[in-house]
């Protein structure tokens, strides 16, 4: 089976948000982040430290919600020529391919070490981090039905 990918690019980004937030020490540090300023809240509620300590703990957080929302996701699309191609993916039980005029790619499904699906993407992945976006819109639904069978048995 083959389709043709394209990327928009809000949709890129929101699937670059995602793959972001995932990533394990950021939710580590989001966590960290509010735990710091639940009980820095508390604190001073009971009156036991002052203000400028939760505010701290308020404009980390809203850095760091800047940061993983809005900075890194166009950094990384920026930097990415990848989005700027147009491919065709075609994928059976065994292996998939993307071909475009720039190159062609092919991997085993036993490549893929997981994957995961956002409102518009299949997010594939290979590593940690490396990972390829295949949108879901372009598929029928039995295409995306038998993608994820193949992917969850895979």
């Amino acid at each position: 089976m083959s389709i043709e990918v394209n990327y928009q690019k809000a949709h890129v980004l929101e699937a670059l948000r995602y793959h972001f937030i995932k990533q394990p020490e950021i939710k580590t540090l989001m966590i960290v982040v509010n735990v710091y300023a639940i009980f820095t809240g508390i604190l001073l509620f009971m009156k036991k430290i002052r203000p400028e300590l939760f505010l701290l703990g308020s404009v980390l957080w809203i850095v760091l919600l800047l940061l993983f929302w809005y900075v890194m996701p166009a950094v990384f699309y920026k930097k990415t020529a990848l989005f700027t191609y147009h491919w065709d993916f075609s994928f059976d039980t065994q292996k998939a391919s993307l071909q475009s005029m720039q190159g062609t790619a092919e991997w085993n499904w036993a490549e893929v070490t997981h994957y995961f699906e956002s409102p518009h993407f299949f997010h594939i992945y290979f590593g940690p981090k490396t990972f390829f976006l295949i949108p879901a819109e372009n598929l029928a639904s039995e295409l995306r039905q038998e993608l994820r069978t193949i992917l969850q048995h895979k």
